[in-house]
C-alpha cells in the first residue's frame, strides 16, 4: 500500500469523527509532517509512511525539534494505527497521552 493511500484513509476517518485535518507544509521547514490535525482543541501531528517505512533523519530531526516545543506528532505505517490514534484522541484522551501509550504510534 502507498503512503498516499494510507493518508487518505486515515484523514477520511478523521473527518467521519469531526477532526479539522490539513495538509501540512512550510516553505521555510523542510520535513514537516504532513498533516495537522485539530479535536476539541487538541493540535497533534501525523506523518504518513509506506508500511515498514521509518521517518528519514531530517524528519527525526524535525519531528524531535516539534517536540521540544510540547507538540505530538505521531508517525503512522498503516491504516488500523491511524484510525486507533483517531479513536482514542475521540474519546477524549489527550494526544501526549495516547503518544506514550505504545512505541507503534512514535515510529519505532
Amino acid at each position: 500500500m502507498l503512503e498516499k493511500q494510507i493518508e487518505k484513509n486515515v484523514c477520511k476517518h478523521a473527518k467521519k469523527h469531526g477532526m479539522a485535518h490539513y495538509k501540512f507544509n512550510s516553505p521555510a521547514r523542510a520535513a514537516v509532517p504532513d498533516r495537522m490535525l485539530i479535536h476539541n482543541g487538541a493540535v497533534f501531528f501525523i506523518e504518513f509512511k509506506a508500511p515498514g517505512k521509518r521517518p528519514t533523519e531530517p524528519q527525526k530531526r524535525e519531528h524531535a525539534r516539534l517536540r521540544s516545543h510540547g507538540a505530538t506528532v505521531f508517525v503512522v505505517d498503516n491504516i488500523n494505527t491511524g484510525c486507533q490514534i483517531i479513536d482514542i484522541i475521540c474519546m477524549g484522551v489527550d494526544p501526549t497521552t495516547v503518544y506514550e501509550m505504545s512505541s507503534l504510534y512514535r515510529g519505532e
